[in-house]
């Protein structure tokens, strides 16, 4: 058994499907591993969210709301990424099978929302390490939504053959045509005197 399929092993869940919400095929390296982040960062966002709780000694209470949030967060995070780690509750499977099945940038979404707020309320090392894991995990889940990129054979061969989201040789024949169509309908001009003058002279 290879290290990559023992870490698949060890992070792969119960009843997972390869690729649930029919999005791009990713690499696993990229799959587990933003797994694996999403895990250390919960695990940090708690951790530093109940360090800025326990700044309520110094009367910060901006702070004490963040590290509750940062809390949530790590919580919610944790519970997505690992819910083996909640086996006495029932329901952390069921959450973490939906927001399986939905498309990776709505996981991208809510992780990025559920990091801004403490790093806003609380600005410091404990809310920005804590949270800032949990914002990289949600960037890495955006970058997985958007696919993989394409060679730059085919984004050459694609620019060439597009301008402005038509056929670029069929636009430039279209400009053509339009502009000498201009210029051999132009009437050549002329002076001609008013009609019945010619006549009172």
């Amino acid at each position: 058994m290879s290290f990559a399929e023992k870490i698949t092993g060890l992070l792969a869940r119960p009843n997972q499907q390869q690729d649930p919400a029919g999005g791009p095929e990713v690499p696993w390296y990229l799959k587990y591993g933003s797994q694996l982040l999403g895990i250390v960062g919960a695990f940090f966002a708690i951790l530093f969210g109940l360090w800025n709780v326990l700044s309520i000694i110094t009367l910060s209470v901006s702070c004490m709301v963040a590290g509750i949030i940062q809390m949530i967060a790590g919580f919610v995070v944790m519970a997505l990424e690992a819910p083996c780690c909640f086996v006495c509750i029932d329901k952390v499977n069921v959450m973490a099978d939906k927001v399986d099945a939905k498309p990776m940038y709505f996981r991208a979404g809510l992780y990025c929302a559920l990091a801004v707020p403490p790093i806003f309320m609380c600005f410091g090392l404990a809310s920005l390490f804590g949270s800032g894991l949990i914002f990289a995990t949600g960037v890495v889940y955006g970058m997985m939504a958007l696919g993989k990129k394409a060679s730059a054979a085919d984004m050459r061969a694609a620019a060439q053959q597009t301008d402005y989201g038509g056929n670029a040789a069929t636009s430039q024949a279209a400009t053509t045509s339009d502009r000498a169509g201009i210029v051999n309908n132009a009437q050549p001009f002329s002076f001609t005197g008013a009609v019945g003058t010619d006549s009172n002279v």
